[in-house]
């Protein structure tokens, strides 16, 4: 057994309502917390009680310190804890560059390979982000991508994603090709516009400094000065990916989103995004973060579906 001594001023965060932070860390970290005034008994495998210990540490001083530190960011630190044996949550919350403004929300990464996947955004002009829906692949690349673009890093966004249910079907839809094929674009629009205000995104939309289209749309263009997403890339084909990735110009970064296990192409085709993995996976410039799912951001119930569904095989998406 572990005591692990909570300062007077972070009693009630780092507990949270009903101890439910402390749950979450029984949880995560499979031991038993039990509370004794100020002082945590924890009892577990040492690794995981010097984990608690840590969290509590750390976060205690910042709070000491005087720093706001919310109900979700004990969360936050929780998974970070889990998830990463060194990690140092003092970086994490005040290093400049942790935490992100996105137009009208703040952005932080909730888990280490999220906090990875940021940062290699910063540091590189392509990244690939893979794995399983719910871990924050599209939506923390747009937070980054606003950030962008409100701090005239680059001058437009473009939203890009394959239209692979289309087909056939797409000419029994009503309107337009664009009328048509917006459907499939929908989540993008949904996490532009919890992003920035409805009226702010309307104008950059109507200037053409954000652009949200299918990948099909990209072909014989270069892209300067852009911060360019493809989403649901693993249902690319070969070729489109290969168009994708030659499209980008100076001054422009693009990061690429899918889950490998969610491959919806017809006739048993190679994924895009399985294949460059393997061609441009080495590449000097190019990153690749991996996603699973103790990243996972939704429902709790998300995480053991997911975990679920990887041990059984494949199933169908729960996006």
């Amino acid at each position: 057994m572990r005591k692990v001594t909570v300062p007077e001023a972070g009693v009630s965060t780092l507990f949270g309502a009903y101890d439910d932070n402390l749950r979450q860390l029984e949880s995560l970290l499979k031991v038993r917390i039990r509370t004794q005034g100020h002082e945590l008994l924890v009892e577990g495998d040492a690794g995981n009680t010097a984990k608690v210990a840590r969290l509590v540490e750390q976060l205690g001083e910042l709070i000491e310190q005087g720093h706001s530190i919310s109900d979700r960011d004990v969360k936050t630190a929780a998974q970070l804890v889990a998830g990463e044996t060194d990690v140092d949550l003092r970086d994490h919350f005040l290093k400049d560059g942790q935490l992100r403004t996105a137009g009208k929300r703040r952005i932080a990464a909730k888990s280490a390979n999220q906090r990875r996947y940021l940062e290699a955004i910063d540091q590189h002009d392509i990244v690939f982000g893979i794995g399983p829906a719910g871990t924050g692949k599209t939506y923390l690349a747009m937070a980054q991508a606003v950030s962008y673009l409100l701090a005239k890093k680059v001058s437009r966004i473009i939203l890009a994603r394959p239209a692979v249910e289309a087909g056939e079907k797409l000419g029994f839809l009503p309107g337009d090709l664009q009328e048509k094929v917006n459907p499939y674009l929908r989540p993008l629009y949904d996490a532009l516009y919890d992003m920035l205000d409805v009226e702010k995104a309307e104008k950059y939309l109507e200037r053409g400094a954000i652009e949200v289209a299918p990948l099909a749309f990209m072909r014989g263009r270069t892209l300067n000065d852009a911060f360019v997403i493809l989403d649901e890339a693993q249902n690319t084909t070969t070729e489109q990916m290969k168009m994708f990735l030659t499209r980008l110009g100076f001054g422009s970064k693009a990061v690429v989103t899918g889950d490998v296990t969610q491959i919806d192409l017809p006739g048993g085709r190679t994924s895009g995004l399985v294949q460059a993995m393997e061609v441009v996976g080495k590449i000097d410039g190019i990153s690749f973060v991996y996603f699973d799912e103790r990243d996972v951001v939704r429902h709790k119930l998300v995480q053991a579906i997911v975990k679920a569904y990887d041990a059984y095989g494949s199933g169908p998406s729960t996006r």
